[in-house]
């Protein structure tokens, strides 16, 4: 089973879409987005799962450079 993770910008705090990996991504992993810029993960965060639920839900914070 994957881990379907929020992928959020760190400068606006706003998710950016969602994705899917095969385990738990690194702090250090680097993925494209569907935009196709290649992203370096910051920090991962993991929360508490929702009453009577199993899976937890996992934001991986990321740093995406400015359009211009």
């Amino acid at each position: 089973m994957g881990i379907v993770a929020t992928i959020m910008n760190t400068a606006t705090g706003q998710p950016i879409q969602k994705m899917s990996f095969g385990r738990m991504p690194k702090p250090w992993a680097s993925f494209t987005l569907e935009t196709g810029e290649l992203v370096t993960a910051e920090r991962v965060d993991v929360g508490k799962p929702a009453p009577g639920k199993f899976a937890a839900p996992v934001s991986v914070w990321v740093t995406v450079k400015p359009r211009g």
